[in-house]
């Protein structure tokens, strides 16, 4: 029997479950699972700990559902009629719109090629029926914690006409080139790019950069400014003086 269900299913059912006044999840899951039980069971405790739920039955509805909705983790069974789970993930790690969503595998073929196959093929964890459900939870929320991880990751980097700047690693390089900056003059050129365009005061600039161990004035701001000019060579006129304002980072060079 075709299942296709989605959050507003058993409303009523999982009312008092939800107002247990614990922190709502809201991340959207897609459960992929052909045995009728087993995607009961692990859909009313995902929807219990607060999580979006989406389920199907078979691969083609997965990948259906994949092309309408944006997802953030998906359980994924093996064995399932037509298209099977293995089918499934090497299509979901092949598309460039969907591989980064965390696989994880819930099947009960639990032979090692089972699980190496399933891993090679980019699945983020792989889980062995019969399972716990508090242990399937805390497997999803380690997998989207390391996704969040890897994103806030990302987000720091900024890349702008050929300047990376690195916050997690204190990084600045210019055609590749690493720039040595100190501390302020990193903290004034991260401030400047993360928002191009838009024009900061040197009061602005001072309260972002002030620090304990490094005083700031406007006079100081001056000189940074300066020497970030310098040392960013043929860029240096990606940071603009906006007369009786301030400085701003310039959208394009």
């Amino acid at each position: 029997m075709k299942i296709i269900l989605n959050e507003y299913d058993f409303l009523t059912k999982d009312k008092k479950n939800i107002k247990t006044g614990r922190k709502m999840a809201h991340e959207n899951i897609l459960v992929v699972e052909d045995d009728e039980d087993i995607l009961m069971l692990i859909r009313h405790n995902l929807v219990k700990d607060g999580f979006n739920v989406t389920a199907v039955s078979s691969g083609e509805d997965a990948l259906n559902k994949l092309r309408a909705a944006i997802f953030d983790c998906i359980l994924l069974d093996i064995m399932l009629p037509g298209i099977d789970g293995i089918e499934v993930c090497r299509t979901v790690k092949k598309n460039p719109k969907t591989q980064n969503i965390p696989v994880i595998m819930v099947t009960a073929k639990g032979e090692e090629s089972d699980i190496v196959t399933g891993l090679e093929l980019g699945a983020e964890d792989y889980i062995v029926k019969p399972f716990s459900p508090r242990v399937l939870i805390a497997r999803i929320r380690a997998v989207l914690r390391r996704k969040n991880k890897e994103t806030q990751e990302v987000t720091n980097t900024i890349c702008i006409n050929n300047l990376e700047i690195d916050t997690g690693r204190h990084y600045v390089s210019y055609k590749g080139n690493r720039l040595d900056l100190t501390f302020m003059e990193f903290q004034v050129l991260h401030l400047l790019a993360s928002q191009p365009g838009w024009v900061f005061t040197r009061n602005q600039v001072i309260d972002s950069v002030r620090n304990d161990n490094y005083p700031v004035t406007d006079r100081s701001v001056d000189v940074v400014i300066v020497g970030l000019r310098k040392k960013l060579g043929d860029a240096g006129n990606m940071i603009e003086t906006v007369r009786g304002v301030g400085y701003r980072f310039a959208e394009q060079v």
